[in-house]
């Protein structure tokens, strides 16, 4: 089993940073990658977007991130973190962080949510 905690969420005019952070808890040594998803507001759960990914081998952005948002880990922190940057209007959504096991389990937090907004 592994536990996510989302925290770093909030309201950030355009332009702005923001770090998001996951704190990752249970087995860690069974996890495969650490993803940070997006759900828009409104959206449906089965529409959430994956914006980054990280693995002991590569990092992977969206398109829409790419060059703006950074995944990185504090392992001694057990720590996934997003870094923000510039943001959008369009950025404005929960943030889920997703933990996949090499079974091919997966596990949510619960989210954060993150407005832009002028």
């Amino acid at each position: 089993q592994v536990q996510l905690v989302e925290s770093g969420g909030g309201l950030m005019q355009p332009g702005g940073s923001l770090r998001l952070s996951c704190a990752v808890s249970g087995i860690i040594p069974s996890i495969y990658s650490m993803n940070w998803y997006r759900q828009a507001p409104g959206s449906p759960e089965n529409q959430r977007e994956r914006v980054a990914t990280l693995t002991d081998s590569y990092t992977e952005y969206a398109d829409s991130v790419k060059g703006r948002f950074t995944i990185s880990r504090d392992n001694s922190k057990q720590t996934v973190y997003l870094q923000m940057n510039n943001l959008e209007p369009e950025d404005k959504a929960t943030y889920f962080c997703n933990a996949v096991q090499y079974s091919s389990d997966k596990f949510w937090g619960l989210g954060t949510q993150v407005n832009v907004s002028s």
